[in-house]
């Protein structure tokens, strides 16, 4: 798979935590030429350090501001020549039920989740359209299937795959290449970060990561599906089961996300 990636244009958003800097980390590792970015400058720079190459440019951006997205792309253009491949990683979770939370929190997760994708991807498109090259959107499970004490989060992955949907089939003719991927629990700094009902980090994660799909093992089956040019991917059992459940039999899955989210009209997970 190394040989697919080396030397190719690769900006992740979101490279310092999570999956986001295990795609940075494999994809140098293969050769490939990286562009990241993130909010936290002591990151990226921890991360610059790790990799002390000039395939590695960093850029402290926030993608739910256009004008961050629009130099973001502007200067890898700038640095490496061009784009083959956008992976738009950045993204939030939000932690609330409807009734306790403001709106502030609904914006703040569509601004980053939704229009980051659109603004990063817009301001990419020439580079990636003149080498034919692939956009990818980081989603969820929850862009399948409605989570409670996430409304915000499902609302914004599902526009994210409506939106990739749309531009894949406008993209055909260009001869580039649209998918989206959905981790399903994953280890990952997203949970810890997600958003309480003041629109402030929570700081913490009522999950037990210990028998999750490892961030590193997540990152390696995004690769292989970009190299493989799938539609999409659905990753770990619960993940592929709640779709299908979803899909198939979606009162009862009603029953079986309520039973496991919820208990006593509180939020436990």
């Amino acid at each position: 798979m190394s040989a697919y990636f080396k030397d190719k244009v690769v900006v992740v958003t979101g490279g310092t935590d999570g999956i986001g800097k295990a795609l940075v980390d494999s994809l140098l590792d293969m050769g490939a030429k990286v562009t990241t970015c993130g909010r936290n400058s002591d990151k990226l720079y921890q991360l610059q350090a790790e990799h002390p190459s000039s395939a590695l440019h960093t850029m402290v951006a926030d993608v739910s501001k256009e004008n961050d997205c629009r130099r973001l792309m502007e200067t890898t253009i700038k640095f490496f020549g061009g784009i083959d491949i956008l992976i738009n990683n950045a993204g939030i979770s939000m932690r609330a039920l409807l009734k306790d939370a403001g709106t502030d929190v609904f914006k703040k997760v569509m601004d980053i989740n939704y229009f980051g994708v659109v603004y990063c991807t817009k301001y990419a498109l020439d580079s990636i359209i003149e080498r034919k090259g692939t956009i990818v959107g980081v989603s969820s499970i929850a862009g399948y299937r409605g989570l409670p004490g996430r409304s915000g989060y499902s609302a914004s992955k599902y526009a994210l795959q409506g939106w990739l949907e749309a531009i894949r089939t406008e993209l055909m003719d260009d001869g580039v290449h649209v998918m989206w991927v959905c981790p399903g629990f994953t280890t990952s700094n997203i949970r810890n970060a997600a958003l309480n009902k003041d629109a402030d980090s929570h700081g913490e994660t009522p999950m037990d990561e210990t028998k999750m799909m490892t961030a590193g093992e997540c990152a390696g089956h995004i690769l292989t599906s970009i190299r493989k040019k799938k539609r999409t991917l659905v990753l770990t059992f619960t993940g592929k089961r709640t779709v299908f459940m979803n899909k198939f039999f979606p009162k009862l899955t009603d029953r079986m996300v309520h039973k496991f989210f919820i208990k006593d009209g509180k939020l436990v997970k």
